[in-house]
């Protein structure tokens, strides 16, 4: 009988160990914890000091370089005095966010009362048999922090969705006939550079004589932002589609031509799965885009959403506007950090290269 040798066990567990933490590696990349594989792989007792330097320059460094910020920033904005008073600092910031977050409890507690004040009427109308008497009436109170944040990602990604839809084909047909190319390059050079601040008008207009329901799925301002952000977010998608495809081995044109594929066969099988990241790169810089234009847009055309907030705490002038206004910036910021997020980790599902 074969006697079990205890460290070798030992090593076989060390090494499914790591195995694991290198797969979950991907994912911490994915979600901006790249720091957590040095920290587990320390805590297995991988080389602690090797992964400790790691740890340092993943983790360390930016802490230090926000504490850095966060102290320069207390340090120095008192001593700025504007129209509204002093630059607020971190602890003025914070304290605004609590109160936001306040101001849309209440919002939703007297929305909450309103509805079942309603029901209780309409039911009172009902054992009356004054059914004719029933009204469901929508809440009108005044939109959220919160509100404002959802419809300004649901403005985003819409415009973005069409976008997509009109630059990758755009792109494929490029990337595939020089011809196409060459009658799509210089529109793409004319309205790259066009500022939304110059399509936003052009778009209120054609919205307005266009979409003249007034009881249509969207708002005419829902359409005016997310068409702005369409015609200002789809070139980086074109330009990057258009090069992924012009980029791809020559070979495989050839063995579909060899293999007689059809069209759709061959873009489907050969063209988008080489060409997917440089689509996806294109993807990213468009959302990108897309997010500073609304923010603009919404800002210019007093459309709903984080835009217009920042707007009005600008023309408010209160006390308070400042520090709202930066608890918005931090939230653009941060909103804009976790799109790119979601458009990498869909890029690591749909593509195998390390070229990202």
């Amino acid at each position: 009988m074969t006697a079990i040798d205890p460290t070798q066990i030992q090593a076989q567990r060390r090494a499914r160990l790591f195995t694991r933490i290198n797969k979950l590696d991907g994912w911490f990349k994915v979600l901006g914890l790249s720091f957590m594989t040095p920290l587990l792989r320390a805590l297995a007792g991988d080389n602690p000091k090797a992964q400790g330097k790691q740890l340092w320059q993943l983790l360390g460094v930016p802490l230090l370089a926000i504490l850095g910020f966060l102290l320069l920033w207390g340090n120095l904005a008192p001593r700025v005095e504007t129209s509204l008073g002093a630059i607020p600092g971190p602890v003025q910031v914070w304290e605004q966010v609590g109160v936001l977050h306040a101001d849309h409890v209440a919002e939703r507690e007297r929305e909450r009362a309103f509805m079942e004040r309603q029901a209780a009427r309409n039911a009172e109308f009902i054992a009356a048999g004054q059914d004719d008497r029933v009204r469901e009436r929508p809440y009108t109170g005044s939109p959220t922090y919160y509100d404002q944040i959802w419809t300004s990602v649901k403005t985003v990604f819409f415009g973005f969705m069409i976008a997509t839809v009109v630059a990758v084909p755009l792109g494929i047909a490029a990337g595939l006939s020089p011809t196409t190319n060459a009658a799509l390059n210089p529109l793409i050079q004319v309205f790259k550079p066009v500022s939304p601040l110059a399509w936003l008008p052009i778009v209120t207009m054609v919205v307005s004589a266009v979409y003249v329901t007034q009881d249509g799925m969207f708002s005419r301002a829902f359409l005016t932002s997310a068409i702005t952000v369409t015609l200002c977010s789809l070139w980086p998608t074109l330009i990057n589609t258009a090069l992924g495809v012009a980029s791809i081995d020559r070979d495989l044109i050839s063995v579909s031509r060899v293999l007689k594929l059809n069209t759709w066969t061959k873009i489907t099988r050969l063209v988008l799965p080489s060409a997917l990241p440089l689509i996806f790169t294109g993807l990213r810089l468009s959302l990108g885009v897309g997010w500073m234009v609304l923010i603009a847009a919404e800002m210019l055309a007093q459309n709903p959403g984080l835009g217009k907030f920042v707007w009005d705490q600008f023309q408010n002038g209160s006390s308070t506007s400042l520090a709202q206004i930066m608890v918005a910036v931090f939230t653009i910021g941060i909103i804009g950090f976790l799109l790119d997020r979601l458009m990498y980790a869909l890029q690591s599902l749909f593509t195998f290269s390390n070229n990202r």
